[in-house]
C-alpha cells in the first residue's frame, strides 16, 4: 500500500475487518487496480533510526489503472535516507516476465521544493514498468533506510488506505521491547505483540475489497474512515516538547532579524498592529517552499538564514515570524495542524497527519498562518480551518476556528437594446477571507490573464462579449475588495419572438455557483466541507420599447436550521424595467458538515437551485435596420 501524500494547501479562488486467509477479491470495472499483496516490515532501532522492507503486487484492472501503476514512487531525504531497489518487475497478461532495467530508475527532484538550495534533499526514486497494460501485474520491493532519526530515540508512521481493493496488506513494526509502541488502528486489525530477545514485533492486517466513491466536497477519507497511526510518542504533550527542543534557534536575537521588525513595527501602538505589520512582511517577502513536515528534518533552519534567503517551508515561516514578533514583545508559538483535507487527529502523535506548522498568538487569541500569502490577518486559509492544533510550548491540543465569514455583494444593471445585444455593468465587492485571496491573484494577472479572467467570467453565465475590469487599490494588506466590470453583451436576447432572459443576479461565484456546488450530490453518505456565507446580489434590466415582459418569476422565501433565504422580482411597466434581489445567508457550525445536515438543508437548497434559474419571459418586435426603412414606398 503506498502513502498517500498530505500537503500544505492553501485555497484560492478569483472572485470568488479481520485477515481471511486466502480470501479473494474480485475488482470492480471502475476499480483502476487491485492491491493483490503487500507487507511492510519496519526493523526500529534505539535511536529511531529504521529500516523499512516493502513488497508489494499490484493488478492492474484497467486502462485507468496503467498511470496509476506503471510508474511508483519512493520519496526520500537523500541526507537522512538510502532507498535500494531490491526487485522490480512486470508479468503481462499472458505470463512473460519483463524486468525493470537500470535506466528506468531515477532519482528526480520532488518538484514541491521548487528548486530552493535548502531543500534539494527531498527527492523521489521513481521505478518505470515496462509493458504494462490491463491484466498485467506489478511487483516492486524496496529497502528504504532511515539513517538519521526525524526525532532522536522516537519513531512514527502513518498508514492511509490507497482506495482501491487491497487484500493480505500486513504491516510489521519491529522495536526494542523498552520502546512501547502505540497505535490507533481504525479498520486494522491488530495481532498480539510478540516479544522475543529485547525485542517486540507488533503486526496490523488490512483488508478491504470495495470503497465508496468520495462524494464531491468532502472531506479526505481518513478523517472518518480506516487509517493506521503507530508511534513511541505516548501522547501529544511529549510530541510538543520534542518539536520544541528541536526548533530552539540561538539567532532569534540575532541583530539583523531585531532591526528589522522594530523599524517595520516603529509606528505601530498595539500587539495587534505589531503583529500585523510582521504578518504581512512575511508573508509577501519570504516565499513559502512546501515541504511537508516530517519529509526531511523537523528542524527548521535559523531565523537569520532565512531571513538572509527569503524563503522557507511552513516552520521556518513560523520561526522567522516568531523571531520577530519576539522582538516586538509579542508573544507567540508554535502550532502543528494536519493542513488539507484532513480534519482530525488520530490518538496517537506522530508527523505524516501532522504536516503543517502555523503560528499561535496567545494574547491576540489568533492563529496565523505566513506561509498562506493570499490571506489577510485575523484570517486562516481554508486548509487551516476547524482542526485540531497541537500547541508546542503548552503541549496541549488546541482547536483553530471553527468557521468563518465571507461576504459578497454584488450589483448588475444590464440594458438591452432593441437588436437584442446590451451594455452592462457589474460591481462586486467581496470581505472577509476571499478579499485578499482575489486581491492576491489580480495583483499577480498578467493582461493576458486578466482577459481570460474576465472572459471565464462571462462564460460562466453562459455570456458572450467584451467587458474591461477595474478595481480598488490592491496595493493593501486587507479589506474589502471592490471589483467593477463594464462591457457589452452579444445576443444576450433574440428578437422578433418569444423569448427568455435568465435571471442573472450574479455573473460568477454567489448563489447559482455555490447551489450548484451543494445540488452536487442527490445525497451524502460522508462529511463535508461547507462554509459559511453571507450573500447579497441586486439586477437591474433595462428593455428597449420593442420589448414587452409576458411573465415574470415569483418571490421565494425559505428557512431552515442552515440556510436563509429569499428573492424578491418587480417589474416597472413605465420604465420598462425589471428589477431582481436574492439574500441568502448559511448558518454552520464548523466548516464541516454531516450527512445528517445535508438531508436536513436539502429541500430549502433545492428550492434555491430553482430560484436561481428563473427566467423573464419576454416578447418583442424585429427592428428595421435604416436600409430598409429607406426603400419603404
Amino acid at each position: 500500500m503506498r502513502l498517500v501524500s498530505w500537503i500544505c494547501l492553501a485555497s484560492l479562488g478569483w472572485l470568488a475487518c479481520a485477515h481471511v486467509a486466502n480470501a479473494s477479491i474480485t475488482a470492480r470495472l471502475e476499480d483502476p487496480y487491485t492491491n493483490e499483496g503487500e507487507t511492510q516490515t519496519f526493523t526500529v532501532n534505539a535511536d529511531g533510526s529504521f529500516s523499512k522492507l516493502d513488497s508489494m503486487t499490484l493488478h492492474v484492472n484497467s486502462e485507468a489503472g496503467v498511470a496509476r501503476v506503471a510508474q511508483q514512487y519512493v520519496w526520500f531525504n537523500r541526507n537522512m535516507t538510502d532507498v535500494q531497489i531490491l526487485e522490480a518487475y512486470t508479468i503481462t497478461a499472458d505470463g512473460v516476465r519483463h524486468d525493470v532495467q537500470p535506466d528506468q530508475i531515477r532519482d528526480v527532484q520532488e518538484a514541491r521544493s521548487f528548486n530552493a538550495p535548502m531543500f534539494q534533499d527531498i527527492q523521489e526514486k521513481v521505478i518505470v514498468f515496462p509493458a504494462v497494460e490491463p491484466g498485467a501485474r506489478v511487483h516492486l520491493s524496496y529497502r528504504k533506510t532511515q539513517k538519521q532519526p526525524l526525532v532522536p530515540g522516537e519513531f512514527s508512521d502513518f498508514t492511509p488506505p490507497d482506495l482501491v481493493p487491497t487484500r493480505n496488506f500486513r504491516l510489521i513494526y519491529d522495536l526494542p521491547a523498552d520502546k512501547p509502541l502505540y497505535a490507533d488502528a481504525r479498520g486494522f486489525t491488530a495481532l498480539q505483540p510478540v516479544t522475543r530477545e529485547g525485542r517486540t514485533r507488533y503486526e496490523y492486517r488490512y483488508d478491504k475489497a470495495h470503497f465508496s466513491r468520495l462524494e464531491r466536497g468532502s472531506i479526505a477519507y481518513v478523517s472518518y474512515g480506516d487509517r493506521l497511526m503507530v508511534s513511541t510518542f505516548p501522547d501529544y504533550a511529549t510530541f510538543a516538547a520534542s518539536y520544541k527542543a528541536s526548533s530552539s534557534d540561538a539567532t532569534t536575537r540575532d541583530v539583523t532579524v531585531t532591526r528589522l521588525a522594530q523599524n517595520l513595527t516603529a509606528h505601530d501602538r498595539t500587539p495587534r498592529d505589531k503583529a500585523k505589520t510582521l504578518y504581512d512582511w512575511v508573508r509577501r517577502n519570504v516565499r513559502y517552499v512546501a515541504i511537508y513536515v516530517g519529509r526531511g528534518s523537523v528542524v527548521p533552519h535559523s531565523a537569520s538564514a532565512i531571513l538572509a534567503n527569503r524563503y522557507g517551508d511552513c516552520k521556518d515561516h513560523v520561526a522567522l515570524y516568531g523571531a520577530l514578533l519576539d522582538a516586538v514583545g509579542v508573544r507567540n508559538e508554535p502550532a502543528l495542524i494536519s493542513s488539507g483535507s484532513i480534519y482530525t487527529l488520530p490518538s496517537v502523535p506522530g508527523y505524516g497527519v501532522i504536516n503543517h506548522a502555523i503560528t499561535w498568538l496567545p494574547d491576540l487569541q489568533q492563529y496565523a498562518d505566513s506561509t498562506a500569502s493570499n490571506v489577510e490577518f485575523g484570517f486562516l486559509p481554508w486548509s487551516d480551518m476547524n482542526r485540531p492544533t497541537v500547541l508546542v510550548n503548552q503541549g496541549v491540543v488546541a482547536q483553530t476556528p471553527a468557521t468563518e465569514l465571507t461576504t459578497r455583494s454584488t450589483d448588475l444593471s444590464i440594458k438591452v437594446e432593441p437588436d437584442g445585444s446590451a451594455s452592462f455593468t457589474y460591481r462586486l465587492e467581496a470581505s472577509g477571507a476571499t478579499a485578499e485571496q482575489a486581491r492576491a491573484m489580480l495583483r499577480a494577472q498578467t493582461p493576458a490573464q486578466r482577459e481570460e479572467s474576465i472572459q471565464a467570467e462571462l462564460r460562466s453565465a453562459n455570456l458572450r462579449g467584451t467587458a474591461t475590469l477595474t478595481t480598488n487599490d490592491l496595493s493593501v494588506a486587507d479589506g474589502p475588495l471592490t471589483i467593477t466590470m463594464k462591457g457589452t453583451l452579444e445576443s444576450l436576447v433574440v428578437p422578433g419572438a418569444a423569448a427568455s432572459i435568465p435571471a442573472l443576479t450574479s455573473l460568477a461565484g454567489g448563489l447559482e455557483a455555490d447551489t450548484r456546488y451543494w445540488l452536487g450530490e442527490r445525497q451524502r453518505t460522508q462529511p463535508f466541507v461547507c462554509h459559511n456565507l453571507a450573500l447579497h446580489e441586486r439586477a437591474r434590466i433595462e428593455l428597449p420599447a420593442n420589448f414587452h415582459v409576458l411573465d415574470m418569476p415569483e418571490a421565494k422565501r425559505t428557512q431552515d436550521r442552515y440556510v436563509d433565504f429569499q428573492s424578491q422580482y418587480t417589474f416597472d411597466p413605465l420604465g420598462n424595467v425589471v428589477t431582481m434581489a436574492r439574500d441568502g445567508t448559511t448558518h454552520f457550525d464548523s466548516d464541516v458538515c454531516t450527512p445528517d445536515d445535508f438531508a436536513k438543508m436539502r429541500p430549502a437548497i433545492e428550492a434555491i437551485g430553482r430560484d436561481v434559474r428563473a427566467e423573464v419571459i419576454v416578447k418583442s418586435t424585429l427592428v428595421e435596420s435604416s436600409s430598409v426603412a429607406s426603400q419603404a414606398p
